[in-house]
Parts: C-alpha cells; structure tokens; sequence
C-alpha cells in the first residue's frame, strides 16, 4: 500500500507561481512512477504531469508545457511540481499519483494510488 501526501496549494494571482510538494510512503519507490493530476468540479480529470522513478524522463500536458516542472528528489520518496505563469484556468484540485508503470500515468491517465488532493486558487 502507498500512501501519498500533498502540499504546497494556496491562492495566487495570475502570473505567480506556487510549487506543490507530494510525498509517498509505505513502500519501495525506487521503481515507481509519480505525477499530477487536476481536477475542476463537475469536469473530468486532467493529466498534468508525470515522472519516471530515475526522475530523468517526463511528460506534460498539453495546457501545462514550458509553464510547469515536474521533478524528483534524490531519496525518489518526493516529488515537486513548480507552477510557473499561473492562469485562472489552472485552479482545480491537484491529485498526485503513483503508478508502477509511466505509461499508465501519461497515456492512460490512471494510476494505481491518489493522494487526498490540495486546492490551487488562481485570481485576476
């Protein structure tokens, strides 16, 4: 079992930046993929971003790209994403995820644990 832990959501104005933090615990992670997710109420849920165990491949959303960062810290336990040029259209709650495979992250949209969530505010 894994369980994931977000931080790092807040309000923000537009063109700010805010990073969100994930970390996972309860098992190995030396070969697990991690990424984020967000969703609007009432809409489906979007891929945002995702990364290998290594931390050395990534993918992005479409709406996401040169804005965001995804990365992984050395003890692969913790992952980050920097939000970077913010946009209204960016508010959503922001879901990390696990998954042993990379594919069913960025191309699937799946993933085998969730976290709880953390709420991204962007205001104009």
């Amino acid at each position: 079992q894994v369980q994931l832990v977000e931080s790092g959501g807040g309000s923000v104005q537009v063109g700010g930046s805010l990073r969100l933090s994930c970390v996972a615990s309860g098992r190995t992670f030396s070969s697990i993929a991690m990424g984020w997710f967000r969703q609007v109420r009432g809409k489906e849920r979007e891929f945002v971003a995702a990364i290998n165990w290594s931390g050395e491949t990534a993918y992005y959303g479409d709406s996401v790209k040169g804005r965001f960062t995804i990365s992984r810290d050395g003890t692969k336990n913790k992952i980050y994403l920097q939000m970077d040029s913010l946009k209204p259209e960016d508010t959503a709650t922001y879901y990390c995820a696990a998954d042993d495979h990379l594919r069913s992250l960025y191309a699937d949209y799946e993933a085998d644990y969730w976290g709880q969530g953390t709420q991204v505010t962007v205001s104009s």
